[in-house]
């Protein structure tokens, strides 16, 4: 036990941790050692080789040794290390990668220099992600969004012509008087309104480069919410300028190639565009997906914030939409968020569901939080 416990801090710590090469590795672990090696233990930009070969040979050697999850971790750290963007632009080593979130927000990072040749695989790739993410996400998000939707618009003050007998009846079954032979309800239950577009979701995203993965996961979720026929659903993005996608929510992986990732940050103007759009300010949520990090009029962003909120807008910020958890952030600009009790906070994918049925009811997303043990700034 000993030795197979000093065998894995080698691999852990390096070749130089054992300089008089004391430890001995099977052949097995000696090939993990090399691969490790390749990535971490260089000082060299593209160790791994310039050609497309040896680069398969080192993807399908992780794949071999590791897990699916560790092998997106060394993807995306061979990615940053080695400076192999460029090599993603061959269509042979991109069929060969990995399919993940961090894949293929560094596809569509490269979009505007990808040859045509490429572009077509790129798109397989990107659309291999979307229908996992589909998959995994659609039926989660859309039962909770329904769900706090018909909670939203039950009727507990119903007129005489509004009441829900069948309903109420079931409701008040418990008080049911034997003497009378009767109920005497408690609670009555009107028929839910039936106004259309009853929320309406404004998912404001932040397109700089760190928020990549954010992008990917706020347009998948955008595309979902927008196949709910009683939810407006808006997509923006924005960098320094506007993008509003909204018209492309029916096909996520086109509404994707859509991004510009990459440039500044100018949350003010996005805060500006949205107030045309929003025309019922108390039937709308918004969901601002962005760092914090401004590059435009500070003072002026967090006046908008708070005319939304004094109009009885909810604005929710998303530092991430991700599953890093522990995102890079502006913390003074969270703070003043938070002064307007603004709740500004890291989410995953996984609570996302769950946050936007919270704020369709309009419960407190700090209670929620507390609840799941999460704070926000």
């Amino acid at each position: 036990m000993k030795s197979e416990a000093l065998r894995r801090w080698r691999l852990v710590l390096g070749k130089e941790s054992d300089s008089k090469d004391q430890v001995r590795l099977g052949e097995e672990e000696q090939d993990m050692d090399d691969v490790l090696e390749a990535l971490y233990d260089s000082d060299r930009e593209g160790n791994l080789g310039s050609s497309s070969p040896r680069i398969n040979r080192w993807l399908g050697d992780i794949r071999k040794y590791f897990p699916s999850p560790v092998v997106q971790i060394m993807q995306k750290d061979a990615l940053e290390i080695l400076g192999l963007e460029r090599m993603l632009l061959e269509p042979e080593l991109l069929r060969t990668l990995e399919v993940d979130v961090h894949l293929v927000a560094t596809l569509l990072s490269l979009q505007e220099i990808m040859p045509d040749k490429t572009r077509e695989t790129a798109r397989k790739v990107v659309q291999e992600l979307t229908d996992k993410l589909l998959k995994k996400i659609k039926d989660p998000l859309r039962s909770s969004v329904k769900g706090a939707m018909n909670k939203a618009l039950r009727n507990y003050r119903p007129r005489a012509n509004e009441i829900d007998w069948n309903k109420t009846i079931l409701k008040n079954l418990k008080h049911y008087q034997p003497q009378y032979k009767t109920i005497i309800p408690e609670r009555l239950i009107g028929f839910g309104r039936k106004r259309s577009g009853l929320k309406h979701v404004f998912l404001l995203v932040d397109q700089s480069a760190s928020m990549a993965s954010s992008v990917v996961y706020a347009s998948i979720f955008g595309a979902v919410l927008a196949s709910v026929p009683s939810l407006g659903t808006h997509l923006v993005l924005f960098d320094t300028a506007v993008a509003d996608l909204t018209h492309k929510l029916e096909d996520p992986v086109d509404l994707l190639f859509g991004a510009q990732l990459g440039g500044g940050t100018d949350i003010n103007n996005a805060l500006a565009y949205l107030e045309k759009l929003i025309s019922r300010p108390s039937d709308s949520i918004v969901f601002l997906i962005s760092d914090l990090y401004e590059g435009g009029n500070e003072e002026e962003m967090v006046s908008r914030v708070k005319a939304f909120m004094e109009n009885g807008i909810q604005v929710i910020c998303l530092l991430a939409l991700d599953d890093t958890g522990s995102p890079d952030y502006d913390k003074e600009m969270a703070e003043e968020l938070a002064k307007l009790d603004c709740p500004a906070f890291a989410c995953t994918p996984e609570f996302f569901p769950e946050l936007i049925g919270a704020a369709i009811q309009k419960k407190s997303i700090k209670s929620l939080l507390a609840n799941k043990g999460l704070a926000h700034k």
